[in-house]
């Protein structure tokens, strides 16, 4: 959500930077309906403040015993009181439609986002690790004999459909590995706190963190008006929504493994093959909240604690800075680090760590208390992934292959596989 008071101040820069989203100029039928709203929420509290002093004289004139003025006054302000409710309404609609106006722009980029169109234009600004000579022709990660009978997805689709997968044996027992590998991590060297939240959440919850209104067809709601949540960045980052929180507090660091749900709306024909991309799947969320002058220091470091997750696990991957054309609803900056796949010969997407500024906390009301007693302001958010299990999962199977179809797996992950390092082609450990 935007600021108001930013865009009367500086309309010119606000077009410009919504220009900078390939968004037309839009700050002129801002300020009408924000003047039309002024003006209207003036005139019903000047309205307001006549009906209440006749409302003074009414008692005056019964006092005094003048029936025919008490009459009059009693008249005018009944009169009043209908005019001032409609006022309030009218007040209350123009109101209510500059929200959704403002609610329904993205947010502004930071100054060092490059410009461009599509992901073609992203920038590289880290990578680690080669990927390795296999020697032999790459399969995706559905076709190893050693996840043939643990990645069903037949089963899946009598169950659910299409976009679905049943996991079972040592690929159920492997992304379960990955996902307390990835939390321990994070909770024990890069100090965040493991949450637990509902999947399940109220529909201002969405809002809070940018879902609603604009992106509603991307997620599932149920027939009594939850929503499914898309990531637990929605449950991590309203846990500060309408609170105001003591500056010392900050900066709060979270991190949850949940079930993730996405509809795929728009991604017809995209990666139907195979995990990549589901309706459901699970991710290990790191969600922070900062102050204001520490969010870009803290996403450096949240990128740096998803990085660091693929560099124990092995896996070559970079990190690229989204353009303008690319980047988030909610994002003022977003990095995408992208792990090496050999079945499919190119990196992909495992993570994205976002900082938001403002813009959030706007919509949820979250604040925190200068420690020097100053105007409350608001907390900065943060959120990325630490990893999506399931894509991390595709990157392990898929680097580690052999020709024989077995998979060496991370030495990392040893102690969370009863000791046990190689998938072997007929899908058991050894």
């Amino acid at each position: 959500m935007h600021d108001i008071r930013v865009i009367r101040e500086n309309p010119s820069d606000f077009d410009a930077a919504m220009a900078r989203r390939g968004l037309p100029p839009v700050s002129d039928q801002i300020l009408k309906l924000d003047e039309e709203r002024r003006t209207k929420i003036l005139a019903a509290e000047t309205a307001q403040a006549a009906q209440n002093k006749a409302a003074k004289d009414i008692g005056a004139a019964k006092a005094s015993g003048d029936t025919a003025l008490f009459e009059s006054l009693r008249d005018e302000v009944s009169a009043q009181k209908a005019a001032v409710g409609a006022m309030q309404a009218e007040a209350k609609a123009l109101d209510a439609a500059l929200t959704e106006m403002l609610a329904a722009l993205p947010n502004l980029v930071h100054s060092d986002v490059p410009d461009g169109a599509d992901e073609d234009d992203n920038t590289e600004v880290h990578s680690w690790g080669t990927p390795k000579e296999l020697g032999f022709a790459a399969r995706e990660h559905f076709d190893l004999d050693c996840v043939k009978t643990g990645m069903d997805f037949e089963t899946a689709a009598k169950l659910s459909g299409s976009r679905f997968v049943v996991l079972s044996g040592s690929v159920a027992r492997l992304h379960r590995a990955l996902a307390q590998f990835m939390l321990d991590t994070h909770i024990e060297e890069n100090g965040l706190t493991e949450t637990w939240t509902p999947v399940l959440v109220k529909e201002e919850m969405m809002y809070g963190t940018g879902q609603l209104p604009k992106f509603g067809e991307d997620s599932y709601q149920t027939t009594n008006g939850w929503w499914l949540v898309p990531t637990a960045e929605v449950t991590l980052t309203n846990i500060v929504n309408g609170l105001t929180v003591e500056e010392s507090s900050l900066p709060r660091r979270f991190v949850a493994h949940t079930q993730c749900f996405r509809s795929e709306a728009g991604s017809a024909g995209r990666d139907t093959s195979g995990m990549l991309r589901q309706h459901q799947f699970e991710k290990v969320e790191m969600v922070s909240i900062t102050h204001p002058d520490k969010s870009l220091e803290e996403h450096n470091r949240m990128t740096r604690c998803a990085e660091g997750i693929l560099e124990k696990l092995e896996l070559p991957y970079r990190t690229v800075v989204l353009c303008t054309g690319d980047i988030g609803f909610g994002a003022i900056k977003t990095h995408d680090i992208e792990v090496w796949l050999p079945g499919q010969g190119k990196y992909r997407e495992i993570s994205s760590v976002s900082v938001c500024g403002a813009f959030q906390a706007r919509r949820m009301q979250a604040r925190f208390k200068p420690a020097d007693g100053g105007k409350p302001q608001y907390v900065h958010t943060l959120n990325g992934s630490g990893l999506a299990v399931g894509r991390a999962l595709i990157a392990v199977l898929e680097n580690g292959q052999k020709e024989d179809g077995s998979v060496k797996l991370p030495d990392v992950l040893t102690p969370y596989l009863g000791g046990k390092s190689v998938m072997n082609p007929d899908g058991t450990l050894s």
